[in-house]
């Protein structure tokens, strides 16, 4: 979508959407100058329907591939925008790879869609049939060698609670100088299960939540898990190489196209 002529931003009023996106076609979330992004888009299109540009916030900052179900966005649109109506015609205007599905007033003005959050859940597919499914090959890894779903869901036990997760992120560029961000974060949830569908049979999922996650470390963990599940590493080892820090022990990353921003969390007003 080509960038609309639009006037200076006007102050509003806080608005929340919810986006759902397949990441397939787009070099990641956030605004990149010189390609295309779900931000980027999202951003011109609102701007096209409001007429005014308005600065968005995102929840998380999916990379090239990966989808989303619960990317929530903030701003302050004009007082008086019609919210129906303006998913209605974003919807037109984005859809299918981008989809609102919903629009609403925040319930306080300082509302930020990636301050605010108290926990982000993201979910991966692994498609774990020895035949490739053709109906989950944008949105599942497939990995044709059996997987120990137990041995997996032992090597979760050791994310649980607080952690430096250096070994599974990529470092972040630090300029000369200057301190490195911590990688410390706060895991409340990770387990596999396997999905009970007769159209995608074999198909297993991971899901974890945690306060926030550094650069690549949901895609990090899989790898890794996935190896648990193939015995190339046991599930008593997860602990050994999370505590080690060593990045070149979780190198595994499983490929984007099987992770899905799931649901980002928020403390009730």
């Amino acid at each position: 979508m080509a960038e609309p002529t639009a006037g200076p931003s006007v102050a509003g009023r806080r608005a929340r959407m919810t986006v759902a996106y397949d990441g397939g076609g787009y070099h990641g979330f956030a605004e990149n100058a010189g390609v295309r992004t779900v931000m980027g888009e999202l951003r011109a299109a609102v701007a096209r329907v409001v007429r005014v540009d308005v600065p968005l916030t995102g929840a998380g900052r999916t990379d090239a591939g990966v989808h989303a179900w619960g990317q929530v966005v903030s701003g302050d649109l004009p007082v008086g925008t019609d919210l129906a109506d303006l998913r209605h015609r974003l919807n037109r205007l984005l859809g299918p790879e981008i989809s609102i599905r919903a629009v609403e007033w925040a319930d306080r003005a300082d509302f930020d869609a990636r301050f605010s959050a108290s926990w982000r859940q993201y979910r991966y597919h692994v498609d774990n049939h020895p035949d490739p499914n053709p109906f989950t090959r944008t949105t599942a890894w497939h990995v044709s060698a059996p997987l120990a779903l137990w041995a997996m869901n032992a090597g979760c036990d050791a994310l649980i609670g607080e952690h430096d997760f250096a070994a599974f992120c990529r470092r972040p560029k630090v300029a000369p100088g200057d301190q490195a961000p911590s990688l410390r974060r706060h895991v409340q949830r990770a387990r596999w299960l396997a999905v009970d569908d007769e159209q995608r049979p074999g198909l297993l999922r991971f899901e974890i939540r945690a306060n926030a996650f550094c650069h690549q470390m949901v895609r990090s963990v899989v790898g890794l898990l996935v190896r648990v599940g193939l015995g190339a590493v046991t599930p008593g080892e997860v602990r050994s190489i999370l505590l080690a820090g060593d990045r070149a022990a979780a190198s595994q990353i499983a490929p984007p196209h099987g992770l899905v921003l799931w649901e980002v969390g928020y403390p009730p007003s």
